[in-house]
């Protein structure tokens, strides 16, 4: 059965405040999902929370009332710890309103290259140094709407790079974190295994020789960007294939990063379908 928790000092409830922090994320190795749409996607897609709070007085309809149901099943069969709280309590705990009233305490993933299903013609994006969450959130949500085998991150040697468990990844990509391969690789091991696959780097920076309309991307692609500050490094520059361009008309000379990305996903999907 549920456990019930009104007091907002309960140390539940104290843990799930704290893990709205990224250091005590990866410390506990627990990330925090929010929303129906997107704890229904969680769940359908295989991924298993060892908490769940839901707020009563706050589901409402069908897709919340099955999202429930879910979790429920999951307590009985000893899956997952399963608490009812109330909307004050809930009110503390979440970070966005109008979610439904679902908030689940997700444990870290971790996915090899290797386990990457690739398509016959590999359609892959690689994002270097995208530090806002909401940008790469809005990234899988394209992502996912164009078709992509998988979204790679480049990390640097020490391991830096995106918060991918940040709660506002999720938010942002309306839960297609859980619908697309996404993974956080260094940048010497991502560049070594693309090219065991064959898989051509056609890196988009301000400074490219082809504009991006003008390259044939119906060959296996990896779309390369960084982030409008810096852009691409000089390592992702030098093993690309490509260097693509897109038009500047005005004074500024990059785009957001979720922007430009849906710029060179479609392409890709307009070369391949048309």
């Amino acid at each position: 059965m549920p456990v019930p928790i009104s007091s907002l000092q309960n140390h539940h409830i104290k843990n799930l405040v704290k893990l709205q922090n990224r250091r005590q994320r990866d410390s506990q190795q627990l990330m925090l999902v929010e929303g129906v749409r997107e704890a229904a996607l969680a769940l359908a897609n295989g991924f298993t929370p060892v908490e769940a709070y839901l707020c009563p007085e706050l589901i409402n309809g069908a897709a919340a009332t099955a999202v429930a149901e879910q979790l429920a099943h999951l307590e009985k069969s000893d899956r997952c710890a399963l608490f009812t709280v109330s909307p004050a309590v809930f009110a503390k705990v979440a970070y966005r309103g109008e979610s439904g009233g679902i908030l689940l305490a997700l444990p870290y993933w971790t996915r090899p290259l290797e386990s990457i299903r690739l398509s016959p013609v590999p359609f892959l994006v690689i994002v270097e140094g995208g530090e806002k969450p909401g940008n790469l959130g809005a990234i899988l949500r394209t992502a996912d709407a164009a078709g992509v085998d998988a979204v790679l991150l480049s990390e640097t040697e020490t391991g830096e790079g995106t918060d991918l468990f940040n709660p506002n990844v999720v938010r942002a990509s309306l839960g297609a974190l859980f619908t697309v391969p996404v993974t956080a690789v260094p940048a010497r091991q991502l560049i070594s295994w693309l090219r065991q696959h064959q898989i051509q780097i056609a890196a988009a920076t301000p400074s490219g020789t082809m504009l991006y309309t003008a390259v044939n991307l119906q060959q296996p692609v990896a779309l390369a960007l960084g982030n409008e500050a810096n852009g691409l490094s000089q390592m992702w520059l030098d093993a690309a294939d490509r260097q693509l361009v897109i038009p500047m008309h005005g004074q500024l000379d990059s785009l957001n990063l979720s922007v430009s990305t849906a710029l060179l996903l479609y392409e890709v999907v307009r070369q391949r379908k048309g």
